[in-house]
């Protein structure tokens, strides 16, 4: 499209659609947006960059009649405004479609895809190619991420230069394209990190993940490059019929970057790389967590293999600074740190809590979690949840988000979760909401302690109202 059209975004608070709002608006259209409920860090950054943000969803929302409506996938028939555009025959498309057809036609696409740690990894790529294009002002890169890179203090970026980083997700496309998202994506080169059964609303099961997944790699043209962690039999099962180059990347052996040496300090994390049995790079991440130390290197190996040097590779990481909602300290109250992490699956919780562990030896951790995700809403991953859960010295639950949404049989319920942990021996309790849980573990926290905060979604405002509670002891 030329510049200067109006372009409507339905759902536009979900963090890939307001990222693609300000692509829209880089580029000289005019951008309005709908939602049901704005919250940080997306509706922040629509603030910042002057789109509008009506609420809730009505058919006066589309007044003036935009030249384009981009549906987001959250959105189904009945919506107000969905069923506005089918009446009115307004053009529409997806968000993937429009990312493609408008941003990643002539560039270079490295997409980066797994179940686990995809936000983070293309963070870090983003930062190695910034960090890269000081010197090459080439290498400068055009991204868009699942979230806010604290680096760049945005989850988009729009260059005139051939490099364009995204993640790739494999939720659906909208609700006339039930196909993934990154199917749209035609990437040049791609990350797959972690392959295990998620969004149990949309796949069956984990065969049908990773279905998805070996059809993005079947995607990869034989002159590109797939790079693949080493420690998943499913990630191996989907990269086994791929026509480019694949390089493994771990703890084995015989990978094609092999991680060795690993250890964790006050500074954070180190470990050595090396490329197809040859020494590569010393690295330093400032960050907690082997996932993290992993999810760097995958994103090292990429930035390789497309002719990145090994010394910006070095620096970026030695400089990076996370993603927010991702092991995000949001306050320290009288010794007390409260952590906020976008948690969606019961792995990145095991994980959060592993590197929290590390992070902060001998203090007490908490985990306070909403089942918020399709997944966690779910009783399918009970026994994982509770696994994970029990790295936690205590444990808070709420009630599940929107739980009339769930089929019962389906439905998780909080207090059985609770109930195997303390049969385990990990004191859990459930209360009904943000508020209530404030209430009841504030006057019991004390100096020293690490609350973990894990919720994709607002949960009621408790970074805001736990510190608070806090500070008014």
């Amino acid at each position: 499209m030329q510049g200067g059209k109006h372009i409507h975004l339905i759902g536009i608070c979900g963090t890939a659609m307001a990222s693609l709002a300000g692509m829209l608006q880089a580029v000289g259209h005019r951008v309005t947006g709908s939602d049901n409920a704005a919250y940080p860090p997306m509706s922040e950054q629509l603030a910042a960059m002057k789109i509008p943000v009506y609420e809730p969803y009505r058919e006066a929302n589309l007044e003036p009649r935009p030249d384009l409506v981009v549906v987001g996938n959250a959105i189904s028939r009945g919506n107000a405004e969905l069923e506005y555009v089918l009446d009115q025959r307004i053009p529409f498309c997806s968000m993937a479609a429009i990312l493609h057809d408008e941003f990643l036609l002539g560039r270079e696409p490295l997409v980066v895809a797994g179940t686990h740690g995809k936000t983070t990894t293309t963070s870090m790529l983003a930062w190695i190619y910034e960090v890269a294009s000081r010197t090459n002002p080439e290498l400068a890169p055009s991204f868009l991420i699942g979230g806010v890179a604290e680096n760049f203090g945005t989850s988009f970026m729009v260059r005139d230069t051939h490099p364009f980083l995204i993640e790739g997700d494999e939720y659906d496309t909208a609700f006339f394209d039930k196909g993934p998202k990154f199917l749209h994506y035609f990437p040049d080169a791609a990350i797959l990190t972690h392959v295990e059964f998620d969004h149990a609303d949309i796949y069956a099961d984990l065969p049908a993940v990773k279905t998805a997944f070996k059809r993005l790699v079947n995607l990869i043209p034989r002159r590109g490059r797939l790079v693949a962690f080493d420690g998943s039999e499913n990630v191996t099962e989907c990269v086994a019929k791929a026509f480019c180059t694949v390089e493994r990347y771990g703890f084995a052996v015989d990978s094609h970057w092999r991680v060795s040496g690993m250890r964790h300090d006050a500074t954070g994390t180190h470990w050595e790389i090396a490329r197809a049995g040859e020494p590569f790079a010393s690295m330093t991440l400032p960050m907690p967590g082997e996932h993290n130390a992993l999810n760097a290197t995958a994103a090292a190996a990429l930035a390789a293999g497309q002719g990145v040097p090994v010394a910006a590779i070095v620096e970026a990481i030695a400089s990076f600074r996370s993603v927010k909602r991702r092991l995000e300290v949001r306050a320290e109250v009288g010794g007390i740190t409260v952590i906020d992490d976008f948690a969606h699956h019961p792995t990145a919780i095991r994980e959060t809590l592993r590197a929290l562990r590390s992070a902060y030896p001998g203090r007490r951790l908490w985990a306070v979690l909403e089942p918020r995700s399709n997944t966690l809403r779910r009783n399918v991953f009970e026994d994982a949840l509770v696994e994970s859960l029990a790295l936690a010295d205590e444990v808070v639950l709420a009630a599940v988000y929107q739980s009339g949404n769930i089929p019962e049989a389906e439905r998780l319920v909080p207090e059985t979760v609770a109930a195997r942990l303390h049969g385990q021996g990990t004191p859990a309790e459930v209360h009904e909401d943000a508020a209530a849980i404030v209430a009841a573990i504030a006057p019991r926290l004390l100096s020293g302690d690490v609350v973990a905060i894990l919720s994709n979604g607002g949960f009621g405002g408790i970074y805001r109202l736990l510190p608070e509670a806090l500070e008014s002891r």
